[in-house]
């Protein structure tokens, strides 16, 4: 192989990789702009289901625990939308459903002799 079959070999491997890292971008920023749709959709139903204090407390949950915060809006829309909601919720609801969701925590006594 000379120098020139070798550049041309090198240019073709570079355009690929480039046109790769092309597509690559393209399907990242897609993916992007779904989970940023589904979060404007999410918060659109959680303004209609929860009070401003709830929200407020919701809030406060997502930067403590946001796995759990996740999984508490996943069942407030799916309580809305199965019809078994009344109303908007409020913060003293909001805390007691909150009560029923957190799993108990054993207390553990030890007594000494």
């Amino acid at each position: 192989m000379g120098d020139d079959e070798l550049n041309e070999l090198r240019r073709r491997r570079m355009e690929d990789i480039q046109r790769q890292q092309q597509q690559q971008g393209g399907m990242d920023e897609e993916m992007a702009r779904q989970r940023q749709q589904q979060d404007a959709q999410i918060h659109m139903a959680l303004m209609q289901i929860l009070e401003p204090e709830a929200r407020e407390r919701l809030n406060t949950i997502k930067l403590t625990r946001p796995e759990f915060a996740k999984s508490v809006e996943q069942q407030l829309i799916v309580l809305a939308q199965s019809g078994r909601l009344r109303g908007k919720i409020s913060d003293e609801m909001f805390k007691s459903l909150l009560a029923q969701l957190t799993p108990q925590k054993k207390d553990y006594k030890i007594t000494r002799k």
